[in-house]
């Protein structure tokens, strides 16, 4: 079920751990040779426990104060600048196997400060990566920053990554996903970059129920299901089912008076 509420409320949730991107970037650094020099492994590079997080704010970014007779204050970490690991890690450059000659390389802080459409034009021969990083920047999230917590995403957002996280798992074809409103925020580009994905989920034998009322998304449905025929107390029954077809020609259907325009354009 993949619905608008908030990913939780811990600091160290980012966008790059829930999309599981972090983990594929962090054996990519482990396997640099700046990282072997210094003997350095995957699990140093985790801003949770690793040896490379910042030690002032134990990777969460922030610092605590606290303010006498008042509630504490949380403010970005004095000494990481809110980016959550040490200073050495600074150190660790990797640079793409098709790197542009002269092109120097970044670090897994670094690459943590970018969006993820500036990402992934920086990680183009990690796969796993670009796969992720793909259908965040389907789904329309490709202004993000890898970096930022998850429980600062607006609810469309973390609509948005959950969808993404199913996404990058394999599917099965045996799943069914159950989705409110998921268009809530979308540009009207996006709207139809989510109805793309959408239908790759039923193209590979998944069912997908939608909960919408956008036209655009409704316009594509197999089945729809219209709930009515007014709203609160004056609705709550089923109008009619079928089609979009066979809906637009039910009159007292007031979405198949509306979807009527869409399907003739």
């Amino acid at each position: 079920f993949i619905d608008a509420t908030p990913i939780g409320s811990n600091v160290r949730s980012t966008v790059a751990t829930y999309s599981n991107v972090l983990d594929d970037l962090r054996r990519a650094y482990a396997a640099t040779p700046d990282a072997k020099k210094l003997g350095y492994k995957t699990g140093d590079f985790s801003y949770n426990t690793g040896s490379l997080r910042c030690p002032a704010c134990d990777g969460t970014g922030q610092i605590t104060m606290d303010v006498q007779f008042l509630p504490d204050v949380e403010i970005v970490c004095p000494e990481c600048g809110g980016r959550r690991y040490a200073k050495t890690a600074d150190k660790i450059k990797r640079i793409p196997k098709k790197a542009k000659p002269g092109e120097n390389g970044l670090s897994l802080p670094e690459i943590m400060s970018l969006t993820v459409g500036q990402a992934l034009e920086k990680t183009t021969d990690v796969k796993k990566v670009q796969e992720r990083l793909q259908i965040l920047f389907n789904l329309g999230l490709g202004y993000l920053t890898l970096g930022e917590a998850t429980p600062a995403l607006s609810g469309g957002e973390a609509q948005r990554i959950k969808l993404a996280t199913e996404l990058s798992k394999r599917s099965t074809g045996r799943t069914i996903y159950i989705l409110d409103e998921p268009t809530t925020g979308l540009h009207f580009a996006d709207v139809h970059k989510l109805t793309d994905i959408l239908q790759k989920l039923t193209d590979g034998g998944n069912t997908v129920v939608v909960i919408e009322h956008n036209l655009d998304v409704i316009k594509t449905a197999d089945y729809i299901i219209d709930m009515g025929p007014e709203g609160g107390s004056k609705g709550g029954t089923v109008v009619c089912a079928g089609t979009p077809e066979e809906v637009v020609k039910e009159p007292k259907s007031y979405t198949g008076k509306y979807l009527k325009k869409y399907l003739e354009n």
